[in-house]
């Protein structure tokens, strides 16, 4: 690659440009090759998420070429880099040295290709390459940070919505305990107290593991052998030694490899919800089936529908739909958020039916086998 002065055709286009845009797909080419000899992250990313957004930066710095000023994605206000950070932050384990090396690897390629297709530039357009390289670099690893950030803040925001009904029920316990009664039901309501204890002092390590974690506060998983119909015992026999609730089992047993306690607390959340915002005395049914290799994990129960509009922004962080707020009743709006987390972590997804007719439903759709699916991208 040699330098040489600025020119333009008849058009006022910079041949450079043109030369550009027509070695896009072979700068990407070299550029995604090298990127997956280099950062073993990406070693099981699909190519459209390892590509991301990079051929339209690659389009937008041979604008600033054309344009002739070397800010050009600063100037045209483009959130493009910003928005490859905070992907990469969601959708991969990355963590910010390899998003820097993404970008000084995405150098390489743009100038190795140029060079090896006899393309030469002037001062000024190498200066553009570079310094919109460089800009794009910095903005990505912003968004990369405050995406960290914010998903550290969400998940620990969910673990403490559920400390906090863990110590809430195990109070009750301990209430019940000393006013004294049979001493069967002492002892069982003693026992139900401890083992709230002990998932207490789990969660509290979690929490510790996600403010300090450098990945955002991703689920990580802890995948064991298991029958999904034992964790719905042991909710039902947990919410049921402290809470006035009709709950009951149907449908069969589920043998399958997912994070016993991540799924246990997905369930309770939305047991919680049912006995909350439900119609009183009404049965909630948890039932489990089956079908094509996937856990089909439901909750049900009757009262009022949640509007169809709000069937997706339920789900999101500190959202409440309005008929939970227009009963009074405490939330705080982080225990669905945390549903999804979970079903999406394990591979699945959560879903929603909600009528008059038939009740509200909470689906929890996942693989039977999930380890094969585990650090698939979330929305998290």
């Amino acid at each position: 690659m040699t330098l040489a002065s600025d020119q333009k055709d008849d058009r006022g286009v910079p041949p450079t440009a043109c030369r550009m845009l027509e070695l896009r797909d072979k700068v990407i080419g070299e550029w995604a090759d090298r990127v997956r000899q280099v950062l073993r992250q990406t070693e099981s990313m699909q190519f459209p998420i390892r590509v991301n957004t990079l051929p339209v930066f690659y389009d937008h710095i041979v604008q600033a070429i054309i344009l002739g000023y070397p800010v050009a994605l600063r100037a045209d206000g483009s959130s493009l880099a910003a928005e490859h950070g905070a992907e990469r932050a969601r959708m991969t384990n990355y963590d910010h040295q390899a998003l820097i090396s993404e970008y000084q690897i995405f150098r390489w390629a743009v100038l190795y290709v140029l060079d090896r297709e006899g393309v030469t530039l002037s001062v000024a357009e190498l200066l553009t390459i570079n310094t919109a390289i460089d800009d794009g670099m910095r903005e990505a690893v912003n968004a990369f940070t405050q995406a960290h950030a914010a998903s550290r803040k969400h998940h620990a925001a969910a673990l403490t919505h559920d400390l906090r009904g863990l110590l809430a029920a195990t109070a009750i316990a301990l209430d019940i305990v000393t006013v004294g009664g049979d001493p069967d039901d002492m002892r069982f309501l003693a026992q139900k107290a401890r083992a709230s204890v002990r998932r207490v002092d789990d969660m509290v390590q979690d929490l510790l593991g996600i403010l300090t974690s450098g990945r955002g506060g991703q689920l990580a998983l802890d995948t064991s052998n298991f029958d999904i119909q034992e964790v719905i015992a042991e909710v039902i026999s947990d919410v049921s030694a402290t809470l006035h609730a009709n709950i009951r089992a149907t449908g069969i047993a589920v043998v399958g490899w997912w994070d016993r306690s991540a799924l246990q607390r997905a369930v309770e959340n939305l047991v919680g919800n049912a006995i909350k915002y439900g119609k009183p005395d009404a049965d909630i049914i948890i039932q489990s089936q089956e079908y094509h290799e996937r856990l089909d994990l439901s909750v049900h129960n009757e009262g009022e529908p949640i509007p169809r509009e709000e069937w997706e922004c339920i789900f999101q962080t500190y959202h409440r739909a309005r008929s939970a707020k227009r009963s009074h009743k405490r939330g705080a709006g982080v225990g669905l958020s945390y549903v999804r987390a979970v079903a999406e972590s394990h591979g699945g997804s959560v879903t929603l039916e909600s009528t008059v007719e038939r009740g509200t439903t909470f689906f929890i759709d996942v693989p039977v086998d999930c380890r094969r699916y585990h650090g698939k991208p979330t929305l998290l």
